[in-house]
């Protein structure tokens, strides 16, 4: 089955998946991460990607982003996947790719699933068994979001804005989302919208961005078409 096109929505929010190719393990030391989102933080801000979540997983990277341009995901993934891959080939004597094949996106409703989307990643870690606690993991945008914590990467979504008047506010506030649990169900649906490429979002989100990108933007009908 062919694969459907990349969104290139301009200002429509999108969750993006890196990751290392079969299964390899991508980051090993601090010195990896830190190089990683420093080329990630460049690239973002050369080519008009608004970051609002991420995490740096050991063998993928998750982040939530908003294009200005119609090539901003395109250009920035293609620009830090080529640096990054060049610092680690040189620092671990290593040679060829390190990604498997492209990037997997979706686009997403941010009415509905911003905060829920930014959780989802944020706790990739605990999930995972990494960490207990999403604060105890260093190479994602919780401290910032949820801590307070400045990195210069993140630019704060406007629903993420809603959760209060001041940045102590919308930190508390974000904090406290964490205590309600992400169930398994609403997991695979964030997690098959984006590997498949469904717009994340109900039937008329769907419709829309139908109209907008002109490609299927949600699963085709189970069984034999109409008419057979």
């Amino acid at each position: 089955m062919a694969r459907l096109p990349r969104y290139t929505i301009i200002n429509q929010l999108q969750h993006i998946i890196l990751q290392g190719r079969e299964g390899l393990q991508i980051f090993h030391e601090t010195r990896d991460y830190q190089y990683f989102h420093d080329c990630l933080d460049a690239a973002s801000y050369n080519y008009g990607l608004r970051i609002h979540a991420y995490v740096l997983m050991p063998d993928h990277v998750h982040f939530l982003a908003t294009p200005g341009h119609g090539d901003s995901i395109a250009r920035s993934v293609q620009s830090v996947g080529r640096n990054y891959v060049q610092y680690f080939n040189e620092v671990y004597d290593s040679i060829g790719t390190l990604w498997e094949g492209r990037y997997r996106a979706t686009v997403v409703d941010e009415r509905e699933y911003l905060l829920l989307c930014s959780r989802y990643i944020e706790l990739n870690p605990v999930r995972s068994g990494l960490v207990k606690k999403p604060a105890d993991y260093d190479w994602s945008s919780y401290a910032h979001n949820a801590l307070g914590k400045t990195d210069e990467m993140i630019s704060p979504h406007r629903e993420y804005l809603k959760l209060g008047g001041s940045g102590a506010e919308r930190a508390k506030a974000y904090r406290a989302l964490f205590k309600q649990r992400i169930d398994k169900e609403t997991i695979r649906i964030i997690t098959d919208a984006t590997f498949k490429g469904w717009a994340l979002g109900d039937c008329r989100f769907a419709r829309k961005i139908e109209k907008l990108s002109g490609r299927r933007a949600s699963q085709l009908p189970k069984g034999r078409p109409r008419g057979s």
